[in-house]
């Protein structure tokens, strides 16, 4: 596994805690009853089916959940400290923010 997956996994199962790393949702996941947002989060820290198809560089940085017949994708993006441009390093926590964004399907 690829340093950036390892961080990239760090920051989807403690999406409750995120550190200096940040979690946004859309609109549309906004709307979810909270246990149904909570089923949701947890689906995506439990989320471990990578493969070449959906994670061709395997950095781990983005996949599909269904939750309660909807499609759900979730992506981990990667910008410097001031979250003004992209990270010169991905593989570098000191340098980088990850941005992981949640939302359904048909919102993106």
């Amino acid at each position: 596994m690829t340093k950036i997956a390892e961080l990239n996994d760090r920051l989807r199962q403690n999406i409750f805690c995120p550190g200096k790393n940040k979690v946004v949702i859309t609109s549309g996941v906004a709307t979810l009853l909270l246990v149904d947002r909570m089923d949701l989060f947890k689906k995506i820290s439990e989320f471990n089916n990578f493969n070449k198809s959906n994670d061709p560089y395997q950095e781990h940085d983005f996949g599909r959940i269904e939750h309660n017949g909807i499609n759900y994708f979730f992506k981990i993006d990667y910008y410097d400290t001031s979250m003004e441009y992209g990270s010169n390093d991905p593989s570098n926590p000191d340098i980088t923010t990850r941005v992981l964004t949640i939302m359904r399907a048909d919102e993106y």
